[in-house]
């Protein structure tokens, strides 16, 4: 029996529940719900205060994705909020520039894509919200206003991204003063335009004139129509069953179903049989990663502009044909099952449950640290570089065309039991999300952890994080027993090892429900400054 604890309990609680990577957001989440809120609500309290207390990964300038589980008809609805790219969005106009890539910082990725979160908060709080618009989003507009602790973490990423957020003036105004206080004024008078007026007092309003003059000014991408475009849209989320638990997973353009992919590969190895973090554990759930990622690689777009072979994907029989690939005693080299893009990315996650048994799976993002590293002038918005993930090669499947989706990797999941509610999971980290629910999920369904045990649980990513690591580098974290990674290293993995709590293995948060109870079970990642509360 391996010990996993740091000392914090999962969250137990009655009647509802909220977890999110700042407790400020789990906070304020939990009074909407105490309000009369419903899950929905909550959710949007929460990703409201994390787009302002935690601004190195996420905005209102990103996108998000959402699962909402509907207790009274037993459904599991998607919400895509993924930003499309704007009508000037096209290969010629980055090769009218000079660029043979889209730039990972500054106007133009942050201008590439509308920003979709806004936009999928007001339609998933039409469908299902119980307060007013202007009560979840109370919280939010306070600490913007008024000012709100900056967290060791924020001060690290902040110094980190010092240099690019300098050479934004917007931006080096709100973020690089100092103090143990942040304030942002003119993202409070956003969010107050958007609690009076929805989806208009983003998109069409004073808020949209102030994004564009930004963009004019900056030889940026946005126009006014491109931001009146921008809806988010409801979907059928991804299923499978492993080990009689079904899990769904957020779809195309999201990676979602390559954790659905590697779960298929492992199913019939029996990982429950295989000792808890030990070599075979890690080695299998790593090669599967290559396969999946293989496969993500070639196929992964906008479904609405590239044939995306989904349900093949996720089948059993396809994972049959995959699996003969796998080899239990070495580790692949990539150049066998290639695989491309970075570890690196900044996201927020936020579960939620209400009283009614209503849940919400929610991440919500800006990719990079500080997205584009600028802020759109006198909005306070901190715009995404999500749009870095798109190609301007005229043959990828995920090449730039106006109106597109990029490629995500935000991801967010559940899980059922004897087709009841049992799990909402969800994590930052870019190409190491689907990495993380698999080993969550896995250290859950097949060695009985608990969700917060999960959570600690010491973390593994496949992959590099710079361009200049081998694409085959196996980060670990060095709570891993020193016999597992000799034999890992043995076996032909280059193991990099890092400290026991390495921020970059991720952060993330999950709710559990107690079949037999209906409590609810919280868990936050100590990798965050968040916390798992109910009432």
């Amino acid at each position: 029996m391996v010990d996993i604890h740091t000392g914090r309990p999962a969250t137990l609680a009655p009647n509802g529940l909220v977890t999110s990577p700042h407790s400020l957001a789990s906070q304020a989440g939990v009074d909407v719900l105490r309000a009369g809120g419903s899950a929905i609500d909550a959710a949007v309290a929460a990703s409201a205060v994390l787009s302002v207390v935690y601004p190195h990964m996420t905005s209102i300038g990103g996108d998000a994705f959402w699962l909402i589980y509907d207790a009274k008809t037993k459904a599991v609805r998607y919400v895509d909020g993924g930003g499309r790219a704007v009508s000037g969005g096209t290969i010629a106009a980055f090769t009218k520039r000079g660029l043979s890539e889209v730039p990972y910082k500054g106007v133009l990725p942050g201008t590439l894509t509308v920003p979709g979160a806004v936009a999928s908060w007001t339609e998933a709080h039409a469908a299902y919200g119980r307060l007013p618009l202007k009560r979840c989003l109370e919280s939010a507009i306070g600490y913007a206003r008024d000012g709100f602790p900056v967290t060791a973490r924020l001060a690290h990423w902040r110094n980190l991204a010092r240099e690019d957020l300098a050479k934004s003036p917007e931006a080096a105004a709100i973020f690089l003063k100092h103090g143990p206080m942040l304030k942002n004024s003119d993202l409070a008078r956003t969010l107050e335009a958007i609690a009076s007026d929805g989806w208009y007092g983003f998109y069409d309003g004073e808020v949209a004139r102030a994004l564009v003059r930004y963009s004019e000014a900056n030889d940026g991408l946005f126009t006014a129509d491109d931001l009146k475009a921008q809806l988010a849209r409801w979907g059928e989320p991804l299923k499978i069953s492993y080990h009689g638990v079904t899990l769904y997973e957020t779809p195309a353009p999201t990676q979602g179903f390559a954790v659905l992919e590697m779960l298929n590969l492992l199913e019939p190895l029996d990982m429950r049989a295989k000792p808890f973090l030990g070599p075979d554990y890690v080695h299998l759930m790593v090669q599967a990663k290559q396969l999946a990622y293989h496969d993500r690689d070639r196929h992964l777009a906008d479904p609405r502009f590239a044939d995306v072979p989904m349900e093949r994907l996720i089948s059993k029989k396809y994972a049959d044909e995959r699996r003969a690939l796998m080899d239990p005693d070495r580790a692949i080299p990539w150049d066998e099952i290639p695989s491309y893009g970075s570890l690196a990315g900044d996201t927020v996650y936020i579960a939620a449950v209400d009283r009614e048994g209503n849940a919400v799976s929610l991440v919500h993002s800006v990719y990079g640290s500080f997205g584009a590293a600028v802020v759109a002038g006198r909005t306070g918005v901190v715009l995404q570089n999500r749009a870095a993930y798109f190609s301007l090669d005229p043959k990828s499947p995920n090449k730039v065309e106006p109106g597109k989706t990029p490629l995500h990797t935000l991801i967010a999941s559940m899980a059922f039991r004897d087709d009841k509610f049992w799990a909402a999971l969800g994590c930052m980290g870019a190409d190491g999300q689907p990495q993380i629910h698999l080993q969550t999920y896995i250290a859950m369904i097949d060695h009985g952890r608990d969700i917060q045990e999960a959570l600690e649980t010491p973390r593994f990513l496949s992959g590099r994080f710079g361009l200049l690591e081998a694409r085959d580098t196996l980060h670990v974290e060095s709570r891993f027993s020193a016999a597992t990674i000799a034999e890992l290293e043995r076996r032909g993995h280059l193991v990099n090892c890092w400290g026991p709590w390495n921020e970059m293995a991720g952060h993330a948060h999950g709710i559990t429900v107690d079949p037999a109870s209906g409590l609810r079970l919280g868990g936050s990642d100590p990798r965050s400054d968040g916390a798992a509360i109910g009432y």
